[in-house]
């Protein structure tokens, strides 16, 4: 069982930066690939950004490409979303969610097996 905490979250201006926090709970954290996923009112979870367990590569939406990046320190079990250049179109919850390693990264919500309670982020016109 691996329990996820979102911080970092808040209201910001359009063209402003936020960076969000994942703390695991599990040692074995280094053996996860870990995603941000993010929800809008009326809107179905949508990808945002994986690293894999080896943090050998990301992999990012094409609607977050050059302004969002994924990282992870794994001595002390986070994972990071810096997000540069907010837009009104990024307000969401944000999600984070772990599975065991694979191969391959994944973009699908069903894919992942642990979810945090998610972090509200407000960009604001």
């Amino acid at each position: 069982q691996v329990q996820l905490i979102e911080s970092g979250g808040g209201l910001v201006q359009a063209g402003g930066s936020l960076r969000l926090s994942c703390a695991a709970s599990r040692r074995t954290f280094s053996n996860y690939d870990m995603g941000w996923f993010r929800q809008a009112p009326g809107k179905e979870r949508e990808f945002v950004a994986a690293i894999n367990w080896s943090r050998s590569g990301t992999y990012c939406a094409d609607s977050v490409k050059g302004r969002f990046t994924i990282s992870r320190d794994d001595p002390k079990n986070t994972v990071y979303l810096q997000m540069n250049s907010l837009k009104p179109e990024d307000t969401a919850v944000y999600f984070c969610a772990a599975r065991p390693r694979s191969s391959y990264y994944s973009v699908l919500v069903d894919e992942y097996d642990y979810w945090g309670q998610g972090t509200q982020v407000t960009v604001s016109s």
